[in-house]
C-alpha cells in the first residue's frame, strides 16, 4: 500500500484532466446525434468542459490536499507548480481557440444537410471527432506538466501531437489539408524516434526512468566526476526530437506548409498547444541535469552550446523566411518559429535569472496575441473560403474596421511594440539573456526583432492605411460570430493585460520553485 500511495496522490493532481476526458466522452456521444441543435452545443460543451478544468486546476493545487500532498511527498513531481500556472493558461486560452473554431468543420455538410440534400449520417461527420481531439491535445499539454518518469512524458507529448494530425486533415475539405496532414505525421514520427532515442540514452546513462531519481543520480556522477557521456547525448537528441514539437530548427520544415493547409483556427491551435507541451518538457529535462554547472547559464556546457545554436538559428531562418511570403498563415508560421527561438533565451538563461519564469509568461502571452491574429483570418471569408494573401488584408478598415484594428493590434503585439502585452514579453526575455551574461545572444534577438518589423508592419498598416485592393473588396463576414468575438477579446486582453503585469509575472515566478530548480548536476564541460 505504501508503495502506491504515490501514484494515488499524484491521481490528485490530474483531476482536471480527469474533468476534459469526461468532456471528450460526451462530446464524442453528442456528435453523432441526428438533432443539428445537439451538434451545435459542442463547442459550448468544450468550452465549459476547459472552464471546469480552469477551476479544478486552482481547487487542486491550493486546496490543502493539494498543499499537504506536495509538502508530504517532495519527489512527487519534478517541479509540482508548474503544473498550475499551464494548465491555467491552457484552459483560457483553450476557450479562446474553441471560439475561434466555431463553424470551421463539417460547415458544407451541416448545409446540405439543412436544405434537405443530404440527409445526416454519423459517419461523415466530423464536428464531435473535432472537439474531442481537441480536448484530448489539450489533456496531453497538461499531462505533460506531471511527468515524473520518461514514458509518461513521452506519452503526454504524444497525446499532444496525435490529435493534431487528425485535426489538420478534417479542418477543410480541399486536398491540401489531408497533404498537410501527411507531412506532418511522418514528420512527426521521424521526431519521435529522435527523442525516444534520446530518452533511451538517458535511462542507459542513469539507470532511471524516473526524471527526480535521474537528477540525483547527474548529480552523483557528477559529483564522483565520472559523470556518463550518453546522458549529455541523450539529453540532445531529446531536444533536437522535441524541436518538432515547438516548430524550432533544425525541425522547422514543416511549419509553413502544414500551417497554411490547415484551416486557421487549427493553425492557430498549433502555433499554441504543441509549442507549450515542447518548451515543458524541454525544461523538465534540463532540470534533471541541474542548473548549477555553467557560471553563467546554469546549464552544461554542450547543452548550453546546442541550445545556443538551436536559439540563433531558430529566430534568424524564421524571420527571414517570412520576409519571403505573400500568405499571411505562412508569415505567421514562421512567425511561429521565430518566437521559439527567442523562448529559448529564457530557457539558456534558466532559473537563476528568471528565465524559465519569462518562458512561461511569454507561452501564455504569444497564445493570446497569436489566437487574436487567427481569429481575424477565421472571421473573414470570400466566397466561403477562408481569406489568406496580404492583398486580402489591404483596406480591410472599409468594410470590417473591428477586425483591421484585431489584426493591427495583435502584429504590434508580436513585433513587441509598446505598451502592447507583447513588449513587455519580450523585453522580460531579453532582461533574463542580459541577467545570465547572454549579451551576444540578445543582440541576435534584437536585430532579429528589428527584421521582423518589416512583416509585421505591413500586417499592421495594410488593415488601416492601405486601399482596399480588387480582393479585400468580396471579402465578407464569416455567418458564424464567434471568431470576432475571439478576436476582440484577445486584442482588447493585449491592450489591458499590461496593467495586470505585476500579477502575472508573479504567478509566473510561484510556478517554478527554486528547490526544484537549482538542485542538480554541476557539470562545466
Amino acid at each position: 500500500m505504501a508503495d502506491r500511495l504515490p501514484m494515488v496522490d499524484k491521481l490528485w493532481f490530474i483531476l482536471p484532466e480527469v474533468a476534459l476526458f469526461l468532456g471528450v466522452v460526451v462530446i464524442f456521444i453528442m456528435g453523432l446525434s441526428h438533432s443539428k441543435r445537439v451538434r451545435d452545443m459542442l463547442p459550448m460543451i468544450t468550452c465549459l468542459s476547459l472552464a471546469v478544468a480552469f477551476g479544478l486546476t486552482w481547487w487542486v493545487y491550493e486546496g490543502s490536499r493539494g498543499q499537504t500532498l506536495l509538502s508530504v511527498n517532495p519527489n512527487l513531481m519534478l517541479m509540482p507548480m508548474v503544473g498550475k500556472y499551464v494548465k491555467m493558461s491552457a484552459c483560457a486560452i483553450g476557450i479562446i481557440l474553441a471560439m475561434v473554431s466555431v463553424g470551421s468543420v463539417d460547415r458544407r455538410l451541416e448545409a446540405a444537410v439543412a436544405a434537405g440534400h443530404l440527409p445526416f449520417d454519423p459517419i461523415r461527420a466530423n464536428r464531435g471527432e473535432f472537439y474531442a481531439f481537441f480536448l484530448l491535445s489539450l489533456m496531453g499539454v497538461m499531462l505533460t506538466c506531471n511527468a515524473n518518469d520518461l514514458i509518461w512524458l513521452f506519452l503526454a507529448l504524444e497525446l499532444t501531437s496525435l490529435p493534431t494530425y487528425i485535426m489538420v486533415a478534417i479542418s477543410r475539405p480541399p486536398r491540401v489539408a489531408q497533404e498537410a496532414a501527411v507531412k506532418y505525421f511522418f514528420l512527426g514520427a521521424m521526431a519521435t524516434a529522435i527523442f525516444l532515442y534520446g530518452f533511451a540514452l538517458l535511462y542507459g546513462s542513469t539507470g532511471t526512468m524516473i526524471l527526480t531519481e535521474m537528477q540525483r543520480a547527474f548529480a552523483a556522477q557528477a559529483k564522483a566526476d565520472v559523470v556518463n557521456s550518453f546522458g549529455i547525448i541523450g539529453m540532445i537528441l531529446a531536444m533536437l526530437g522535441i524541436c518538432f514539437k515547438i516548430a524550432a530548427a533544425p525541425m522547422h520544415f514543416y511549419a509553413a506548409d502544414v500551417y497554411e493547409g490547415a484551416a486557421a483556427p487549427v493553425t492557430a491551435f498549433l502555433a499554441f498547444v504543441p509549442k507549450t507541451a515542447g518548451m515543458v518538457a524541454i525544461i523538465l529535462l534540463l532540470t534533471t541535469l541541474g542548473w548549477s554547472g555553467h557560471p553563467s547559464t546554469g546549464l552544461p556546457e554542450p547543452i548550453m552550446t546546442t541550445l545556443w545554436m538551436i536559439a540563433v538559428l531558430t529566430m534568424t531562418l524564421g524571420n527571414l523566411g517570412a520576409l519571403l511570403q505573400r500568405s499571411v498563415k505562412r508569415i505567421l508560421a514562421y512567425s511561429s518559429i521565430a518566437h521559439s527561438g527567442y523562448m529559448l533565451i529564457g530557457v539558456i538563461a534558466g532559473p537563476a535569472n528568471n528565465g524559465i519564469n519569462a518562458v512561461l509568461f511569454y507561452l501564455l502571452v504569444y497564445g493570446i496575441m497569436n489566437t487574436a491574429a487567427f481569429a481575424v483570418l477565421a472571421a473573414l471569408e470570400r466566397r466561403g473560403q477562408e481569406i489568406e494573401t496580404m492583398e486580402d488584408l489591404a483596406g480591410l478598415r472599409i468594410k470590417h474596421p473591428g477586425m483591421a484594428v484585431v489584426m493591427a493590434i495583435a502584429s504590434g503585439s508580436l513585433l513587441g511594440v509598446p505598451p502592447l502585452l507583447g513588449f513587455f514579453a519580450k523585453l522580460y526575455l531579453f532582461i533574463a539573456g542580459i541577467q545570465a551574461g547572454q549579451i551576444v545572444l540578445v543582440v541576435i534577438a534584437g536585430l532579429n526583432t528589428a527584421i521582423s518589423a518589416w512583416y509585421y508592419l505591413g500586417l499592421v498598416t495594410l488593415p488601416i492605411m492601405a486601399k482596399p485592393s480588387a480582393q479585400s473588396e468580396t471579402i465578407v463576414r464569416s455567418p458564424f460570430p464567434w471568431p470576432r468575438i475571439a478576436g476582440i477579446v484577445t486584442a482588447v486582453a493585449v491592450v489591458v493585460l499590461p496593467l495586470f503585469l505585476g500579477p502575472l509575472i508573479r504567478a509566473s515566478q510561484a510556478a517554478t520553485t527554486p528547490a526544484s530548480l537549482t538542485t542538480g548536476v554541476t557539470i562545466s564541460k
